[in-house]
């Protein structure tokens, strides 16, 4: 189909490494579009706190943001027993 002598060409030979390092940085793209995504903060904590809270409520400690509202009507306590007693509790 093609002679020799154009396959010994300097051209040929530049197409060729191209022709490489296209397929190989596409199947590398390929490996990374199938790996999970990694997160550099997961491994390098940096100070990313403010010094002050600035929510809605900044009362608020932040890890008690997340915990929910007290309820208005106060509940009241189960009844105690002993182990020992025969006595039904109401």
């Amino acid at each position: 189909m093609l002679p020799s002598s154009l396959l010994h060409s300097e051209g040929f030979a530049v197409l060729a490494a191209f022709v490489a390092i296209n397929t190989v940085m596409y199947a590398a793209l390929a490996l990374a579009k199938m790996l999970p995504k990694v997160y550099p903060s997961d491994w390098f904590q940096g100070r990313n706190r403010r010094a002050r809270v600035r929510g809605i409520y900044p009362e608020q400690v932040p890890s008690t943001a997340t915990s929910p509202a007290p309820s208005p009507v106060p509940s009241t306590p189960a009844p105690v027993r002993s182990p020992d007693s025969l006595d039904p509790v109401a």
